[in-house]
């Protein structure tokens, strides 16, 4: 691609407006040119507007698919259903003179030079979701202008107001694209110490001037284990028993102490059960660690929770509080001095990093915003936010809000436990949305995530389509059964119930008949869900080794 003026085209050229370029990506047909055809608005941040991507195309560079094969056609156009299926997730966001990849302390400790670079160049890596198809434009600095770095997870932005005085009040999610996929099939960490579902939430006052954020994190437990869906309603984790653990789990706590500080790992798993196994081997990782600016607590949430006993979380937020006052929080002046920095950050983890954590999260935000509010003057002393009414009805929708972002974009659904985050307690309706949700969430996870998870491995590049080998995995054979147990199970119930609405001459042959097929569809039941890895949808072109 080179950048041309032309003053000269001809009126019957076909032109299309565009808000930006996503980058390039080749698939079976050639390559394809991904570009944002609609922006919607999302706020100002610190005087640049913030916009969300809501419609893309992606372009062909060759007139025709006539030179591929039938079988090549129907690849290409699932290689394409499947970048319009990332492309289509809720959630991708860009600024066009803003760098939203930084957090506000990594963006005021940089040098100069580092402010001349072009977003592209000087991007976080971690959060930008279409960094492989800009590989082509790095090399380009003149496109860069053309080509932003692309954010995915939840922003919102909202002007409140108390006492009369008006401020800003922000929430970032940037969602990590390294081992990023979905729910079941991405867990734990990789070689590289990367955890699955690693989100970096930032939340960010602007007031007069001055501004203030504060940084948590939240990602998988930080070693190796899976739980790869096998029609169970709760597949059980599994530990590797053929990993060095410590040496990733040391990695991935290198690398967040590097980037942010001391670290409380905040650990909201069930302590009993199949979880049980996890929380004893985090516990034992962290103290064969034996590193000062590692901190571990483990919050049986369920249990102290249960029976709706959720003013029982204040327990947590009353144990962090000592070292949540001595990381801070990230503070500049009207005058652009930094005041405080943020010396350290929670990284909470249940096991899918959404619902408990979200509502751990939204507690220890709402104690930093308490402390930021009235240093910058806008809370009155003794004056507390959950009696600010309209303040306090924006502050758990938003964050409820990014629970249901996070949890679609991961899981497929919103996020269990809402009603919590928006209304400060715990409901009968809740309990139900919470039970059509997991529904839905177990269909998708065993029905559906295999091809989510493809989707997301090609448009981040983790599988590229060979220029030389056409062959693709896509065509993997089915073991016979797939078809065959699930066509005798439903035959053998139908007919149970055929026998039960058509009576026999005598009860005893109902009976038989009933009892025969009855017996036949649970014995097929039994043994479909015996081989339930077989009926799931499992991903297909990243080796599933490398999934385990």
């Amino acid at each position: 691609m080179t950048l041309t003026v032309r003053k000269d085209i001809p009126p019957s050229a076909v032109t299309r407006p565009i808000c930006g370029i996503m980058g390039t990506i080749r698939l079976v047909a050639g390559m394809y040119l991904i570009v944002i055809t609609k922006k919607r608005k999302v706020g100002d941040l610190l005087g640049h507007l913030v916009w969300k991507a809501v419609e893309f195309d992606v372009i062909s560079y060759k007139k025709t698919v006539l030179h591929l094969t039938d079988t090549q056609m129907q690849d290409n156009k699932t290689f394409l259903s499947m970048i319009n299926s990332v492309l289509n997730t809720d959630g991708l966001y860009f600024a066009t003179d803003y760098d939203l990849t930084h957090s506000l302390q990594r963006l005021a400790n940089t040098s100069p030079e580092f402010q001349e670079m072009t977003l592209l160049e000087r991007a976080d890596q971690r959060f930008v979701w279409n960094g492989h198809l800009l590989r082509d434009f790095m090399a380009q600095p003149e496109l860069h202008k053309f080509a932003y770095p692309v954010v995915h997870g939840y922003i919102t932005m909202h002007s409140c107001c108390i006492n009369g005085k008006i401020f800003g009040w922000n929430i970032i999610s940037r969602r990590s694209c390294f081992r990023a996929g979905v729910r079941y099939y991405v867990r734990g960490i990789d070689s590289e110490g990367h955890a699955a579902n690693f989100v970096e939430t930032e939340q960010i006052i602007q007031y007069s001037g001055s501004k203030a954020s504060f940084v948590q994190t939240r990602g998988s437990i930080p070693f190796y284990w899976s739980q790869r869906p096998n029609l169970k309603y709760k597949p059980k984790p599994q530990i590797s028993k053929n990993t060095n653990h410590l040496d990733g789990f040391q990695r991935h706590c290198d690398s967040q102490v590097i980037t942010y500080g001391k670290q409380v790992l905040l650990n909201l798993i069930n302590q009993k059960g199949s979880e049980k196994p996890l929380e004893l081997a985090f516990a034992k990782m962290v103290t064969s660690l034996g590193n000062g600016m590692v901190k571990y607590i483990a919050f049986d949430f369920h249990k102290e929770c249960s029976r709706m006993r959720w003013h029982r979380l204040q327990i947590l937020v009353d144990m962090v509080a000592e070292i949540q006052e001595e990381f801070g929080y990230f503070l500049v002046d009207a005058d652009g001095s930094v005041l405080v920095q943020q010396d350290g950050t929670f990284r909470s983890n249940c096991m899918d990093c959404l619902d408990r954590t979200n509502v751990v999260q939204s507690l220890l935000a709402r104690r930093s915003l308490q402390s930021q509010l009235q240093r910058m003057g806008v809370l009155h002393v003794g004056q507390r936010i959950e009696e600010q009414a309209d303040f306090e009805k924006i502050y758990k929708n938003a964050w409820a809000d990014n629970a249901n972002a996070c949890a679609k974009q991961y899981a497929g659904t919103g996020a269990l436990k809402t009603d919590f985050t928006r209304t400060g307690r715990r409901t009968h309706v809740g309990l139900l949305m919470d039970g059509w949700n997991s529904m839905i969430r177990y269909y998708k996870n065993n029905f559906s995530d295999g091809f989510r998870q493809d989707s997301i491995d090609l448009f981040l590049g983790n599988y590229s389509v060979d220029e030389v080998d056409m062959s693709t995995p896509l065509h993997e054979p089915k073991d016979w059964k797939f078809l065959t147990l699930p066509i005798i199970m439903v035959v053998a119930f139908s007919m149970c119930i055929i026998c039960l609405l058509m009576a026999g001459d005598t009860w005893t042959e109902t009976l038989a008949y009933v009892l025969f097929w009855g017996t036949a569809s649970v014995v097929t039941a039994g043994v479909i869900l015996f081989n339930g890895r077989d009926f799931v949808d499992a991903p297909k072109l990243v080796q599933k080794e490398k999934l385990d």
